[in-house]
């Protein structure tokens, strides 16, 4: 990789541009990858709609792709080529020369309730694709060249396509519901691609102005994040960023905390992250598991790392929060943290309690191995942290229940430290049973968070603990030595983003200065090494499972931003 490159493999990241329910991408479901570039939709679900298949003399063309932000091309050895550029959100512009174009529907067969149904619009002569699976219309308008339509108004199996072919031609795809004015071209091709290649640039600069040497993975990094940023709607109700434009394209109620401090130089777009899960709280103050275009799920929740991020947040936004923000966001704050008092912790008892590990995001972590149901110390420091943040909140805004949650952050870490910790390390417990929990996950260490709330003894503690998880590209999230290590056991091993950036950051509060600059700087390496995966093999630093992960991004970007300004402030 070299400085500043956004260049990157459509194999691992979706082309696409912010605002975009679609992409350009080989990948087509999950863990899918198949040898043509497929236009994807994310309404409705991940669905691979139309096959691009680019030809010569009638025969798939052996072609290699080069993706930068604003094109995505294909070239073969003898010198032909297709360039493809996202005009508007809903709109794909292709042109090609030396190559002719296949534009495939991507099921095989047409029934009365699945596949794709192909027709000619008596309006303007266009080609239209509908998708049962979609429920959306794919408008195929040549703008130049010989098009040629097989398979119109066919059912059951059998080809549906459109071919682009002859020297040169140009031709416009767009996505819509019902009816849609016939395309008229507004710009050159080449005006377009610049357009939004100034878009791109403009909003790298704002989230990374501080890029350069040091950070040679920021550019690719801002990338991740502006093409897997959708509009609002369906159950989206703000400009929300997923996960990812592969297979998990969701929003999930912590992953969007880490996304909103990567975008904290753009306020409101920073604050529309944080606050989408907050969309729909339900009654007892309970956040959704996830939210995406077509399903909000309640199975489970997520862990309440909120109260830490705002502060984090707050720290890093460019512009303070207005008044009226910081009212509703404490009104939401303190409704989900009611629900972890109240709808998790018994009636007497001092902690609250995980129904599952999917709850606290580890989802198969070791420490629910002995039980599912635990009372998990990772989730007692959260929530001190968010009651500690609530209190200052009140404060703030003249609200009188400062003290009554100082009080209870004072008794849930008491709690903490004489139920979940017994002089030498952390652990969880089964409420009913009391039996403990495994210790060897990195998740009983996660009380770090606490930062300088922790004696120094205990820093100390629990920081050998951690360092017994560094690796050379990071902290394995199961030691190595572990009997339960797996290379690939997702959260049994692997090295994942958000635990590298709730342990630096408590490690640093806490004073262990030292081993949270090893932790950060292996992050960055591996990313800049391995790119920005879901999560990464502790030993060889491989990229695992999705291979855009939002949140990756995002913690590069976080760590990356200040270990620059920590090295401009010391002049090194």
């Amino acid at each position: 990789m070299t400085l500043d490159d956004a260049t990157f493999d459509v194999r691992d990241i979706p082309f696409s541009r912010r605002g975009s329910w679609l992409d350009l991408s080989p990948v087509i479901g999950l863990h899918r990858r198949v040898d043509d570039i497929h236009l994807v939709t994310h309404q409705t679900g991940m669905h691979a709609v139309l096959a691009l298949v680019p030809e010569v003399g009638g025969e798939r063309a052996d072609t290699v792709w080069h993706a930068e932000p604003a094109r995505l091309t294909w070239t073969t050895a003898e010198g032909g080529r297709i360039d493809a550029v996202f005009e508007r959100p809903s709109v794909l512009r292709l042109r090609g020369r030396g190559l002719a174009l296949r534009i495939a529907d991507a099921a095989s067969e047409l029934t009365p309730f699945t596949g794709t149904y192909l027709y000619r619009d008596p309006m303007d002569g266009a080609s239209v694709f509908t998708s049962y699976e979609t429920g959306r219309r794919y408008r195929v308008t040549s703008l130049s060249g010989h098009a040629q339509t097989v398979g119109a108004e066919r059912t059951g199996g059998g080809e549906r396509h459109v071919l682009l072919d002859g020297d040169a031609w140009e031709v416009v795809v767009e996505e819509y519901e019902t009816a849609r004015p016939s395309y008229r071209s507004e710009a050159a091709f080449d005006e377009i691609v610049s357009t939004v290649d100034a878009d791109f640039s403009a909003y790298v600069d704002a989230i990374a102005p501080w890029r350069g040497a040091q950070a040679p993975a920021a550019t690719r990094a801002a990338y991740v994040l502006w093409s897997a940023t959708v509009p609002p709607g369906g159950f989206l109700r703000r400009e929300s960023v997923f996960m990812s434009k592969h297979w998990m394209d969701k929003v999930w109620s912590w992953d969007h905390c880490f996304n909103a401090l990567a975008l904290a130089a753009l306020p409101q777009v920073a604050l529309d992250q944080f606050l989408t899960p907050f969309d729909h709280q339900d009654p007892s103050g309970a956040l959704p598991d996830s939210v995406t275009h077509s399903e909000v799920l309640y199975n489970y929740v997520k862990p309440p790392i909120h109260g830490w991020a705002l502060a984090r947040l707050r720290e890093r936004l460019t512009d303070p929060l207005s008044v009226d923000v910081l009212e509703d966001i404490y009104d939401r704050l303190v409704a989900w943290t009611r629900f972890w008092l109240d709808a998790r912790r018994p009636e007497g008892a001092d902690l609250p309690h995980y129904q599952h590990g999917n709850d606290s995001g580890w989802d198969n972590a070791t420490m629910f191995d002995a039980d599912r149901v635990v009372i998990a110390p990772d989730l007692a420091a959260f929530l001190v942290l968010q009651l500690d943040e609530l209190a200052r909140l009140a404060a703030e805004l003249g609200r009188p229940d400062a003290e009554t949650w100082r009080t209870e952050a004072q008794r849930v870490q008491r709690a903490l430290m004489s139920q979940l910790h017994d002089g030498q390390g952390f652990f969880a417990i089964a409420p009913l049973s009391g039996r403990r929990s495994s210790t060897t996950s990195l998740l009983v260490n996660m009380p770090i968070v606490l930062g300088d709330l922790l004696t120094a003894a205990d820093t100390s503690r629990v920081a050998a603990a951690i360092r017994h998880h560094l690796t050379g590209w990071g902290l394995a999230t199961e030691p190595l030595d572990s009997p339960h290590y797996e290379s690939d056991g997702y959260w049994r091993g692997p090295i994942w983003a958000p635990s590298t950036l709730l342990i630096e950051d408590g490690l640093r509060r806490a004073g262990a200065i030292a081993l949270a600059d090893e932790i950060s700087a292996s992050f960055r390496r591996l990313c800049e090494t391995s790119g920005f995966a879901e999560n990464f093999d502790a030993v060889t630093g491989e990229g695992l499972r999705d291979r855009a992960y939002t949140w990756t991004a995002s913690v590069y970007l976080i760590l990356a931003r200040d270990a620059a300004l920590r090295a401009h402030a010391t002049g090194s």
